[in-house]
């Protein structure tokens, strides 16, 4: 199956259980009390990182999931059963990002961090809320609370410790069957890989003392202009971000080595200048090729006066891949460090949320729309069928300023009057 790195997703959680409108119905008591039991509440939407997963690969047709509504209240204060939640699973390295505001949501890289994208509604009340001295025996109940909607994107940066770049055909699949024994699809021509492969170096196999086993990426080669999007583009430069020590492989064969160098440091500035900055060995490749000897003095010693070190090897001979090992191993962090993520990450961003009481009141073509948390919040929680709990709701929207607000920006009879999903006639009369 093809590797999946960025794909979109619509979460939606479970709509609260109505609340129960019933009454005590038992021999020798005529006038039972109300005893209508809760909703339940719905369940919610988390994405949870499984080590198990390597790609999004499991999103690839299906992208739109819903989590189940919990269940009604019923008669004697029995409570609806709450919905069960949805876990949908992630690889490390899952950036969550708002679809529409690409907005950064988290940044999760930690087996079983989780984080809740859309969060089930709340379980309506049943009538034994709404009994006071003076009405007691109410047939008002809410009903159970929409849950939330959210679309996402999720991009994963794949978490390697060590990331072979460099243009196309320049030998790193090659680097990386012969380093870890991966078998990724190797051809003689440019834009074999179309996707990274991953491989683990066993440090362990050179040095019985050394435990490390650091991941190797062969990412996708890059093109000139590859940081505004051409080739690849974007879709290869985000895997570089979290590695930790870059492996810049280097066509020892081509017509211009240093050109060819040049080109993909300057894509990686243009994309992040900070990705210069990490620990980067230059793999001076196909030493087996006429003509590479002569083009090796004047490349590494290019190299090194930009303080850059440079192993020359044969990814297809097997020449100089002790010395690449080497290199590779003085430039990781030790085991301990290793364990942990490369750069900063594991994040989950929380938002101020706004005060559920404002609103506002808007003229609109074909009447008029409310908007607020809380005033929506009640009417989708209102039963406009039931006299008394559209009763209830107007008195609300009374007591919270709705009223005078829609008179001052000049509703009339027969307006439509929008608040969330219900709509509503303005009769002329003030809500009362």
């Amino acid at each position: 199956m093809r590797f999946l790195d960025q794909v979109s997703l619509t979460a939606t959680a479970g709509d609260g259980g109505d609340g129960a409108a019933t009454f005590r119905r038992e021999a020798h008591v005529p006038r039972g009390g109300p005893d209508g039991g809760d909703g339940g509440r719905g369940g919610s939407v988390h994405l949870v990182v499984d080590p198990g997963y390597t790609t999004l690969g499991d999103y690839r047709f299906k992208h739109h999931f819903r989590a189940p509504g919990g269940g009604k209240g019923e008669r004697s204060r029995r409570h609806g059963k709450a919905g069960r939640d949805l876990e949908l699973s992630v690889p490390p390295g899952t950036v969550v990002f708002d679809d529409a505001s690409s907005d950064l949501l988290a940044d999760l890289v930690a087996t079983g961090q989780r984080l809740m994208i859309a969060r089930g509604g709340r379980g309506g009340l049943g009538n034994t809320h709404f009994a006071t001295s003076t009405h007691q025996t109410p047939r008002h109940a809410q009903k159970g609370e929409p849950g939330e909607e959210k679309r996402i994107r999720l991009e994963l940066r794949l978490i390697a410790d060590i990331g072979l770049v460099g243009l196309p055909n320049a030998g790193k699949s090659t680097l990386l069957g012969a380093l870890t024994r991966a078998d990724p699809r190797i051809a003689d021509y440019p834009f074999t890989t179309l996707e990274p492969n991953l491989g683990v170096l066993d440090l362990e196999a050179r040095d019985p003392e050394d435990v490390r086993r650091p991941t190797l990426a062969d990412l996708p080669g890059l093109i000139e202009g590859a940081s505004d999007g051409a080739g690849l583009g974007h879709a290869f430069l985000r895997h570089v971000q979290r590695t930790r020590v870059l492996g810049h492989v280097v066509d020892l064969g081509a017509r211009d080595p240093e050109y060819d160098f040049g080109t993909i440091r300057e894509e990686l500035r243009l994309h992040d200048a900070a990705l210069l900055e990490k620990p980067t060995l230059v793999i001076a490749n196909k030493l087996d090729l006429p003509g590479a000897d002569e083009r090796l003095v004047t490349f590494r010693a290019a190299r090194k006066a930009e303080g850059l070190p440079t192993v020359a090897v044969s990814a297809r001979d097997g020449v100089g891949l002790e010395e690449l090992i080497e290199a590779l191993a003085r430039l990781l962090p030790d085991a301990a460090t290793l364990g942990r993520p490369g750069e900063p990450a594991g994040v989950v961003v929380h938002r101020f949320q706004a005060t559920d009481e404002g609103f506002s009141v808007e003229k609109t073509p074909d009447g008029f729309r409310v908007r607020g948390r809380r005033i929506e919040r009640l009417a989708a929680q209102t039963d406009f069928a039931r006299e008394e709990s559209a009763e209830r709701f107007q008195r609300d929207l009374a007591r919270m300023g709705v009223e005078k607000e829609l008179v001052r920006a000049g509703v009339e009879a027969g307006d439509t009057v929008r608040i969330g999903t219900a709509e509503l006639e303005w009769d002329g009369l003030p809500w009362t």
